[in-house]
């Protein structure tokens, strides 16, 4: 088992709130953690995929009051977004009692975007985290086999290349044929395996929303929904740009990224790293493993942008911390990293705090103009450590 940093996380916000949302992919590893606490805490474990237990709470009064010396886990709770309404009464009367932590644990696959929609009435009475693929601080010992393979734990953990392969395309197949339905529109299968190979085919590009509708034969509203779906079930990152008015013409539409590196290679036949370090995605699947890297540890407020100008100025990634200091981030999978031009002329153009070039190698040293060489392991340390 791979030790997880944000369980540690999860365990402090139950002591300090009332109900903790932990959401996350399927098969990320929420389930894991839950289990986790529960073995050090009195609680009662629910999975609503189950007909009997997604029953029992339908009712979450009644239930709560039958555990309410407990703490109530309840697995995919997207699949009943109604309890929610029930229960800024439940904690409310808790906390009266002296009760002020430690009530819920909801465990989600849905976007906290999607889980605050439904949850609302539970303002200042709910903490939300979210669990990443398994990072390069948590499995440090080989970092091209995190990211051929991804940071799902059993893609990660298969006992051979081909295992984890095929993993990651059960994986796919089970998301498409039946917890995309189950979660979203009726959307068929094909078409939705199309978009987001297309998708996989465009890692780290400017979103080209046309281009995409003219190929599948869809409305650009069609890839706009198929979008927002993907993104709300944390399966895509849409990567916004930084747009300040600074009077240069900016490059205005999102990046695109399929957010698992293992899951972008499966859906385009990447079966070993020899293929993956001569395929054409080789530089934006690695740009992606990188940012969901360092977002894993970034904490809670800090807002990601990229920022590229007509004029060909450009930063992979801003990190945009409170008070609105920025980080400016370059990627690059060299081991001996060089800045072209248009990095500085972006950094003059938002003025950072400080300048990193992410690289393959393990040494920290200058680069002149302010910049600076680092690892990924070293810059995810950074960005952990600033508040």
């Amino acid at each position: 088992m791979i030790a997880r940093i944000l369980e540690m996380k999860v365990a402090k916000a139950l002591k300090r709130s009332p109900s903790v949302a932990l959401i996350g992919p399927r098969q990320v590893g929420k389930t894991t953690i839950a289990l986790n606490i529960s073995e050090t805490t009195s609680s009662v474990y629910l999975d609503l995929e189950n007909t009997l237990d997604l029953q029992k709470v339908r009712d979450i009064v009644s239930f709560h009051n039958n555990n309410q010396d407990k703490l109530i886990i309840l697995d995919e709770v997207q699949r009943l977004p109604e309890v929610f309404s029930s229960l800024r009464g439940i904690i409310d009367k808790q906390r009266r009692k002296g009760n002020k932590a430690g009530q819920f644990l909801f465990l989600g696959s849905a976007s906290m975007e999607l889980l605050q929609q439904t949850s609302e009435s539970l303002a200042g009475r709910i903490a939300y985290l979210e669990l990443f693929g398994v990072n390069q601080l948590e499995y440090s010992s080989d970092v091209n086999k995190r990211w051929l393979r991804g940071g799902f734990p059993e893609s990660l953990l298969a006992a051979t290349e081909k295992d984890s392969l095929e993993w990651r395309r059960d994986f796919i197949k089970t998301y498409l044929e039946r917890d995309i339905p189950q979660l979203g529109p009726r959307i068929p299968a094909e078409t939705l395996e199309r978009f987001w190979t297309m998708l996989a085919h465009h890692q780290g590009s400017v979103l080209n929303a046309a281009n995409l509708a003219r190929n599948l034969d869809v409305s650009g509203v069609t890839i706009a929904r198929y979008m927002d779906l993907m993104i709300d079930l944390l399966l895509i990152r849409r990567l916004k740009p930084w747009t300040y008015n600074i009077g240069k013409r900016l490059i205005r539409s999102p990046k695109i990224f399929v957010r698992d590196s293992g899951i972008t290679h499966a859906l385009l036949n990447i079966p070993d790293t020899n293929q993956l370090l001569g395929h054409p995605v080789i530089g934006g699947s690695w740009e992606g493993f990188v940012i969901e890297n360092i977002l894993s540890v970034a904490p809670t407020g800090v807002q990601p942008f990229y920022y590229g100008t007509q004029g060909g100025a450009e930063i992979d990634l801003i990190l945009e911390f409170s008070g609105a200091t920025k980080w400016a981030i370059e990627i690059k999978r060299s081991s001996s990293p060089t800045i072209n031009k248009g990095f500085h002329i972006a950094c003059k153009d938002i003025n950072p705090e400080r300048r990193y070039v992410v690289y393959s190698g393990t040494d920290r040293f200058s680069l002149g103009n302010g910049v600076t060489a680092i690892s990924l392991s070293d810059l995810m340390h950074e960005v952990m450590m600033h508040s």
